[in-house]
């Protein structure tokens, strides 16, 4: 029995690529971007004087729209100044009427005293008002007069009470110079109170101070003094126990010996 052939025919892939030939393009190639419509300079050129331009169809309707805002401007001036002047002239109309309207000399007696008594009411219920206004504004000044008054007495109060603290301060320091000048001794006297109060307090100081040292030398010399007695004990011992030793041997060596 002889083995299977498991064996698969090569295929060289470069070969088998050739052979199918070019592949189908799904878009543009390198050479069609490369060989792509470009424009000239000059075409350039006038694409950028027309974006520095603008639009046609932007530029006419701002041209519309300053249009339309001038007209509103001019609509409202005109209504402005129509308005004023319309007040002056009614004005000027009232002006007028009153005039036409006073009592003329011509008119009668009657009319005249009707239109006098009517005046005259008018003037008095026009002079009791003033005279009302008058007194309260009386009132009210001489409220405010009162409470400007009070808030003054306050502050000139309040000023001579400091002065009066100011003028006994400079009175006590004025006596207090005039007896240090009349009695030198008890100024001295106060100083030296001083300076002996500061010597004792200095004095006592170095006492303790003084005390503290003594105390630590004192207590350095008793430490050193135990010391030295501890090395005495133990040098002491120490000699004992040799001189044992010694007794001993002295001892058992003529034993030795007789044996």
């Amino acid at each position: 029995m002889g083995k299977r052939d498991n064996r698969v025919a090569f295929v060289n892939p470069v070969a088998l690529a050739r052979a199918r030939g070019p592949a189908p393009s799904s878009g543009p190639s390198i050479q069609d971007y490369l060989s792509r419509p470009r424009p000239t300079w000059e075409e350039l050129k006038e694409q950028l004087e027309k974006k520095k331009k603008g639009s046609k169809t932007l530029a006419d309707f701002e041209e519309k729209m300053n249009e339309k805002w001038r007209r509103e401007l001019e609509k409202n001036r005109e209504k402005i100044l129509g308005g004023s002047e319309s007040s002056s002239k009614k004005k000027e109309k009232k002006r007028k009427e009153k005039k036409k309207n006073r009592p003329s000399s011509s008119s009668s007696s009657s009319s005249s005293s009707d239109s006098s008594s009517s005046s005259s009411d008018i003037d008095s219920k026009d002079v009791k008002k003033h005279v009302k206004k008058k007194r309260k504004r009386k009132h009210s000044t001489v409220r405010k007069s009162s409470d400007d008054s009070r808030t003054d007495c306050d502050i000139d109060n309040k000023e001579t009470t400091k002065n009066k603290k100011r003028k006994i301060k400079e009175e006590t320091e004025k006596e207090r110079d005039k007896k240090k000048k009349r009695d030198p001794t008890q100024g001295k006297s106060s100083e030296e109170e001083s300076d002996s109060a500061e010597e004792n307090k200095a004095q006592s100081k170095k006492k303790k101070n003084n005390e503290e040292r003594d105390k630590t030398a004192v207590s350095t010399k008793h430490g050193i003094k135990l010391t030295v007695q501890l090395t005495q004990e133990k040098l002491k011992k120490k000699k004992k126990h040799k001189k044992r030793g010694k007794k001993k041997k002295k001892v058992f060596g003529p034993d030795l010996d007789s044996a």
